[in-house]
This record gives structure tokens, C-alpha cells and sequence, in this order.
């Protein structure tokens, strides 16, 4: 199993904060013989506000010594998972989880949102501190 992001607890935390009951850590993708680890798993209870919503959360926190690098990595990644949920479990959304300050300072850049745009990249903003969701994006 691959390491833990460095704000993969406080993200799970911020998810039960705000209503999500966390079903898998981490969430197996197994595609016939091979086998991938996204980081959560999660689901919203019929009566809560996202009714019956299921989720996988991939986990950045963007500290490598390239942004750019990171960025290219997550969206492989995304990618990757997006294609094997379609076919085995298209009833989860997949997201990527981000700190509020990468958001506001990496994610804010206009090539940034140029990327992010077209890519249409559903992201998860959370206040690390507060453990807390600030945004959601779809």
C-alpha cells in the first residue's frame, strides 16, 4: 500500500465533519489482476443533504519541488482512477483533495485554472487546520 499523504487525516477528519461516513482507508480499486489504492472511501447517508452519494477522495498536498510536477501526477492519476471507477463502481464520484493554501496560492494561477478547467477536475478544498471543508468544485 502506498504512504499516507501528509493531509490524509486531517481531510478524513474534515470529511466526517461534514457529514460523510468514511467506508474504506484506503479505498481498493482492483481491476481483474490489478489492484490500485485511492485514499478514502465515503458515502452520505440517504437522509443527509448529498442523499445516498458515494465518493473516492485522492489525496495532494502538493509539497513536491515542482507544483507543475505534482499537478501532472495527480491528473494521471485522476485519470487512471476516473476509467477504472467507470467500469467497477460508476456510482462513486472521484475527487481530488487539496489544502485550502495550495488552492489559493497554486491553484489560483491563471494557467492553473486554465488546466483545471478543461480538465474539469472535481476538487475538495479543506481548511487543514480546522479540519474542516471550505469548497466544493465539481
Amino acid at each position: 500500500m502506498p504512504k499516507l499523504d501528509i493531509i490524509h487525516n486531517s481531510v478524513k477528519n474534515a470529511l466526517i465533519k461534514d457529514g460523510w461516513l468514511i467506508t474504506d482507508d484506503p479505498y481498493i480499486i482492483q481491476y481483474r489482476k490489478t489492484v490500485l489504492y485511492a485514499d478514502i472511501g465515503a458515502e452520505r447517508p440517504i437522509a443527509a443533504q448529498r442523499d445516498g452519494q458515494k465518493l473516492v477522495v485522492e489525496v495532494k498536498s502538493f509539497i513536491g519541488t515542482s507544483k507543475i510536477q505534482d499537478l501532472k501526477e495527480a491528473l494521471g492519476q485522476y485519470d487512471i482512477y476516473r476509467y477504472l471507477l467507470e467500469e467497477i463502481a460508476p456510482d462513486r464520484k472521484l475527487y481530488i483533495a487539496i489544502s485550502k493554501v495550495v488552492y489559493k496560492t497554486f491553484f489560483s494561477q491563471d494557467i492553473i485554472q486554465l488546466i483545471l478547467n478543461r480538465h474539469r477536475l472535481p476538487i475538495i478544498v479543506v481548511d487543514i487546520e480546522a479540519e474542516e471543508i471550505q469548497q466544493w468544485i465539481n
